[in-house]
């Protein structure tokens, strides 16, 4: 059992109320963290993505969850805030805000891709893999920048940081979207966006589905690192045919979706 699983069965043992929450450093994760993330969103408190993660967002959303109810402002979710939460239970149905706007995003579509940040995660499991997977973000970023959008990349060539590191440097730099390369031996072969019982991203669900396919792909739901701690909508494509070509037919599977918009058979979805 890696050490992904075994945090993976730790945070699923968490309920909201077995313990009190609150912003730290490392950051608090868990179950009863995304119930939480859920609530907060349905009731117009942005939250952000429903990841189980303990972050800036989820503070914001609980500070002013507290403002508004007349609480104290001191960030920490206990008893008082689940009882006030579980008599406004019957609200807590709505769709979250975070799939709200990502929904208006898709509506909003076509749209110009010239300004817009891509960020594009070569991923770097090991020395190989990250060969691979920098040439075909290499291949994407060309095409990308000639249609005017801003690629922008999660590493060097010669370093390789952690997923978390990567996923966290997507959001400093406020990326629009963000595609991770990967390959199918070092992950599992698809197109994947984040879904979990709780929450999924509409948006992340649509950029799989453009990509997957382009690339013959198939296309699923998942909650790694970077699809949960990224804000932007993001899509993980892994594939072992990773070249300067599968790069720059993602590219042109993004731009495409930019000029116009959702296919048919995925707005229906």
């Amino acid at each position: 059992m890696g050490p992904d699983t075994w945090q993976a069965l730790v945070d699923a043992g968490y309920h909201l109320g077995d313990r009190m929450l609150y912003r730290r450093v490392p950051m608090m994760r868990g179950d009863d963290i995304s119930h939480l993330q859920q609530r907060l969103n349905s009731l117009g408190f942005e939250a952000g993505k429903v990841d189980g993660l303990f972050g800036h967002s989820t503070l914001s959303a609980v500070l002013d969850f507290q403002h508004n109810r007349g609480m104290a402002e001191d960030g920490i979710v206990g008893a008082a805030v689940i009882e006030e939460l579980a008599l406004m239970q019957r609200e807590t149905s709505k769709r979250g805000r975070e799939v709200v706007r990502e929904q208006a995003w898709i509506a909003s579509l076509p749209y110009p891709i010239a300004g817009a940040r891509i960020y594009l995660d070569p991923a770097c499991p090991d020395e190989p893999s990250a060969a691979l997977t920098w040439q075909a973000a290499m291949g994407a970023s060309t095409p990308l920048r000639e249609a005017g959008a801003m690629p922008l990349l999660s590493r060097s060539i010669d370093t390789l940081p952690a997923e978390h590191v990567r996923a966290r440097r997507a959001n400093r730099l406020d990326a629009d979207l963000v595609i991770s390369l990967t390959t199918a031996a070092a992950f599992e072969e698809g197109a994947f966006y984040f879904g979990t019982d709780l929450s999924s991203s509409p948006a992340g669900r649509v950029l799989a589905e453009t990509i997957g396919s382009g690339l013959g792909l198939p296309v699923a739901a998942r909650a790694t690192p970077m699809l949960r701690e990224t804000r932007a909508p993001a899509v993980v494509v892994a594939t072992d045919l990773l070249t300067s070509a599968t790069g720059k037919v993602i590219a042109a599977e993004v731009i495409e979706l930019f000029l116009h918009g959702v296919h048919q058979e995925n707005s229906a979805r």
